[in-house]
């Protein structure tokens, strides 16, 4: 125990009860900022990494699932381009650089190593770079295995799919969408800016019809599948997605590649895994489209407004009045897939384990997309296993390290395996950390991240620019299907879009996106990443605080009650005892983290056993706020604070909206079934907190 401190002390800072400053002095823009990162190291900060010494009843700064806290977004971005300059410049930061101070790795080697002309899902290449990475696994002394899954993928046909206009095919369709509807079908044209549901709901505003139009929209802000989602909802008949030169800087005749499955995983498997074959009676995820859904490239969607109208690319609103033929003939194929796993067993609690994973796989080069995040992944198991041999550091509890294929298709290959150890994985898995898409830029710092690990994210790198996590972060799976509390970060440029999913994805292209510092980038993300595993796998408490949640449940209650109380919501006037149950599951969840606070603060942090048992609560939350009453295979993000579907707190505020608009999609008798699964699974977390039967405070 002694040695292990010693040890990770000597990491941290060289002394145990101590924090690393830095000041900035200059960002890019030639304005002062200021930085800190802390990072303590001793039974302290345990305690309140764990929401000793905050008011949990006290809400005046609440924590939300989109940020930290309230800085400004200048503010942020300011001091996280202080952090880059400083490591592009090359001068030494204190705590970041010296090995003796904190989590360091060597110099970054080049990700070429891993990259890949052709590494497609279940390709030779992909196979090709699975070994290689296997091999580097045995070679650092790691346990390795892999699981195989077949999985079901759209590739183009023999010929590419089609877009005419005006009886004329308009120009090539490289470029495909995987799991479109297969329909050739025609209709007039529609611009929608986005394809968000606000866009859509402006049309109906303006008295636009929306039906049976082949809808045009930009691609960027949601996801593929989102876009593809919204306009079915509104019953248009396909949808055609561009990059605009608003947005990205690439070639006119660029092609784009994604997917539009409304969820992750093989989508013909839904809720179960693919695993050697595995027969189950015929089934599709609820999440596939039923209209058709294509991309075209920034030369066919010129070409199409120009004919139609002189407003330019940055018009909001427009409605093209010819006609557009759009035929999609993919072609549904079976491929096996592996994914690659080396662990890193603790020394004292070898049944609990992080996982680290990224995406092996791409469409097209896919620098960004996966080999940046392929070579952290294989650089921070050599350095960690180095310190283990080098250094006599210790982890407590196991690292692994995972490498996906398929993801460029939604997450495929980690779903399966996430799907093929559903009920286990929350009870001994305590946290996701995703490499993918680490560096596309250099100006912005954000991350994504369940309200558990606020807290030590923020200790890490004390400004921090939360956004929310959403279909398009591999993270997501982990957080809203299997309860785990998950992270994922990047860093990224505030103006043009990186050219995810498209041949211009290249070490050359990442480079100029990163003004040339792509390796110091990946040697700083392999750091934050570094600090936040040893810090999980190391302290004797895990660094989850469970406290973060009270804002967040408490901020969904305030928007029911708002509207529930409001005198327009008359329907509703009988029913305020349903809120009175929801205040009181929320009540019986901060009081159970108090409770903990409290256990916390009165025992034995040196009792190992005191410490699992107190870690064992903590790990039952994320879990817990799966939604036990919607089947995976319908709604596959049961979480019901971060995930989608009609069993969400977020779902609950929209059905009241509609209640109170009159909407034919207003049920009553829906939302009060809705409303007290909802409430009662918020009870059965706070009741997963308190620990023991005789521990639960239940006042429904």
């Amino acid at each position: 125990m002694d040695q292990a401190r010693t040890t990770i002390s000597k990491i941290f800072n060289g002394e145990p009860r101590s924090y690393t400053r830095f000041n900035l002095t200059q960002n890019m823009e030639g304005d002062n900022s200021h930085v800190e990162m802390k990072l303590s190291s001793d039974m302290d900060d345990e305690v309140e990494a764990n929401g000793v010494g905050e008011n949990t009843n006290q809400h005046n700064r609440p924590y939300y699932p989109s940020k930290l806290n309230q800085r400004s977004p200048k503010t942020v971005c300011g001091c996280v381009i202080g952090i880059l300059i400083l490591f592009i410049i090359g001068k030494p930061i204190s705590g970041i650089q010296k090995k003796d101070d904190l989590f360091c790795l060597s110099v970054f080697p080049p990700c070429r190593e891993f990259s890949s002309a052709s590494h497609q899902a279940g390709s030779t290449g992909d196979e090709a770079l699975a070994n290689k990475i296997m091999g580097k696994f045995k070679t650092f002394g790691m346990s390795t295995w892999t699981d195989e899954h077949y999985v079901k993928i759209h590739e183009p046909g023999s010929s590419n799919n089609l877009v005419l206009f005006r009886g004329n095919v308009v120009g090539t369709t490289e470029g495909y969408l995987a799991y479109s509807a297969l329909k050739t079908v025609q209709g007039a044209a529609l611009y929608a800016h986005y394809g968000r549901a606000g866009d859509f709901k402006r049309l109906q505003e303006l008295n636009v019809d929306i039906n049976g139009k082949v809808v045009l929209v930009r691609a960027g802000l949601l996801s593929f599948a989102e876009k593809v989602s919204n306009a079915a909802s509104m019953n248009a008949s396909a949808v055609l997605i561009y990059p605009d030169p608003v947005n990205y800087n690439i070639k006119e005749d660029t092609a784009l590649f994604g997917h539009v499955h409304l969820g992750t995983g093989d989508p013909y498997t839904p809720g179960f895994p693919s695993f050697n074959h595995t027969q189950f009676p015929p089934a599709q995820s609820s999440g596939l489209p039923s209209i058709p859904a294509q991309t075209i490239t920034i030369r066919q969607a010129t070409e199409i407004m120009r004919c139609s109208c002189t407003i330019n690319f940055s018009c909001y609103l427009l409605s093209l009045l010819l006609l557009l033929i759009m035929e999609v003939k993919n072609v549904l194929i079976q491929k096996k897939i592996h994914n690659v796993f080396g662990v890193i067993k603790g020394y004292m609690d070898k049944d609990r384990y992080m996982v680290i994973g990224a995406q092996r796989d791409a469409w097209g080069p896919g620098y960004a997309r996966s080999t940046v995040g392929s070579s952290l992944l294989v650089e921070l198991a050599r350095t960690i296993t180095d310190m283990i041999k080098n250094d006599g550091f210790k982890p407590k509890r196991s690292i692994i390290f995972a490498s996906w294929s398929a993801g460029e298709f939604g997450s495929v290959g980690a779903t399966e395996w996430l799907e093929g150890y559903l009920t286990s994985l929350n009870l001994k898995m305590f946290s996701y950390v995703s490499l993918d898409e680490v560096i596309s830029g250099f100006d912005t710092f954000k991350a994504a991240a369940s309200p558990l690990l606020y807290e030590l994210l923020e200790n890490t790198m004390k400004q921090v620019l939360m956004e929310p996590m959403g279909l398009s972060h591999s993270a997501y799976p982990f957080q809203t299907f299997s309860g785990i509390p998950s992270l994922s970060f990047r860093f990224t440029s505030s103006s043009k879009a990186y050219p995810f999913g498209t041949i211009e994805d290249t070490d050359q292209n990442l480079e100029r996106y990163t003004s040339y510092n792509t390796l110091k980038l990946a040697k700083t993300a392999g750091e934050v990443v570094g600090l936040v595993t040893l810090r999980l796998v190391h302290d004797h408490l895990l660094k989850l605080n469970v406290a973060k949640y009270t804002s967040v449940i408490r901020n969904y209650v305030s928007q029911i009650r708002s509207k529930v109380e409001s005198r327009q919501t008359v329907s509703l006037c009988g029913y305020m005892s349903f809120l009175g149950l929801l205040k009181k599951a929320q009540g019986s969840y901060d009081r159970a983290a108090s409770a903990l606070v409290s256990a916390i603060r009165n025992s034995d942090l040196d009792d190992m056993e005191q410490c699992r048992i107190i870690n064992n609560r903590i790990m039952r939350v994320e879990g817990s706020f799966l939604s036990p009453y919607v089947s995976p295979r319908e709604s596959l993000f049961r979480h019901i604070l971060l995930g989608s579907g009609s069993h969400t707190l977020a779902a609950l505020v929209n059905h009241l909206e509609a209640i109170k608009a009159g909407l034919e999609s207003a049920d009553i008798d829906q939302f009060k079934n809705q409303f007290a699964l909802a409430t009662w699974t918020i009870q059965g977390c706070a009741n997963a907190l308190a620990g023991e039967v005789w521990d639960m405070d239940n006042e429904i």
